[in-house]
């Protein structure tokens, strides 16, 4: 289970301050506490082409769940559900990987987003760890589990004759061996997906590599990328950041950045991957408020 702030309290006041950082309360901190410490991050964004009838918008990104047979099971899930209900969204997003592995379990975690609400639905884009396992087999999941996958294709929301479009890229990395692949060369996904939009209303683009923003904010045309993909790397030093970064999570690392016009967000995630470990990065869920220009 996620731990609440008692919980927080107590596991840290039995570690000891000096124990968190040194020997085998640092490990316990690191195996134990942070991951299980789910941070609720509020930011603000100010898009020029979101319409009035937009203002106030609230998007929920949740991203990298990772369910496993060791970490991400249906308890703590469904705790991360029960926040990101509880933040009151317009609309909730999920920017891929699911899982890490296909294992017998898996469907019974997953079936925990049944519980997801949102006023204008649940919409996601599958990451690199879902097309190693099975990209189908998530998809069709996904699918009966009432979320939206947006794989390389457009949707969009209205509000009083405006609109606010969601553009969903499925993944840029979908075999291991493609690392070696330039993130330039994904373009040619997202032009076509860009040709089908009109001119107005503010366009959302859900892609699970961050360091795609460079191409998307090349467009002129997308205002905000949400992706995960990092985990913000697990474990980040001060001074130094992140230990270690994935292909394609190399540049925009965590958290907010201004990308030429548009507005990026990576997420620090929900899961892990080996070694099941954070310091100093906890995991997240992100709510976004959409706020109109002027």
């Amino acid at each position: 289970m996620f731990l609440k702030r008692r919980d927080i309290l107590k596991y840290t006041g039995i570690a000891g301050m000096g124990a968190v950082v040194a020997g085998s309360g640092s490990l316990f901190y690191m195996g134990t506490i942070e991951p299980a410490w789910l941070d609720v991050v509020s930011v603000n964004l100010h898009l020029s082409r979101l319409a009035p009838a937009f203002n106030g918008y609230r998007i929920v990104q949740l991203s990298d769940i990772h369910a496993d047979m060791t970490w991400m099971d249906a308890g703590r899930l469904s705790y991360v559900v029960g926040t990101a209900n509880a933040q009151n969204p317009d609309l909730i997003v999920i920017t891929g990987d699911f899982v890490t592995y296909l294992y017998d379990g898996m469907a019974d975690t997953l079936s925990v987003l049944k519980g997801l609400r949102a006023r204008d639905g649940v919409f996601a884009v599958l990451g690199n760890h879902d097309h190693w396992s099975d990209a189908n087999e998530v998809s069709t999941l996904i699918r009966a589990y009432g979320i939206q996958e947006l794989n390389n294709r457009v949707h969009t929301i209205q509000r009083a004759n405006t609109m606010l479009h969601l553009v969903g890229m499925d993944d840029l990395w979908v075999r291991p061996e493609d690392n070696y692949v330039p993130v330039w060369a994904h373009q040619t996904i997202l032009t076509p997906l860009l040709q089908t939009l009109p001119a107005e209303g503010a366009a959302l683009l859900l892609v699970h590599e961050p360091d795609f923003a460079d191409v998307a904010a090349a467009t002129g045309r997308i205002d905000v990328q949400l992706s995960g993909h990092t985990h913000g790397g697990q474990v980040r030093l001060p001074g130094r950041g992140a230990l270690r970064l994935p292909y394609l999570g190399k540049r925009y690392q965590a958290g907010l950045y201004r990308v030429q016009t548009m507005w990026h967000y990576t997420s620090r995630g929900l899961g892990t991957v080996e070694p099941q470990v954070r310091f100093n990065c906890r995991p997240e869920i992100t709510v976004f408020t959409c706020r109109a220009a002027g």
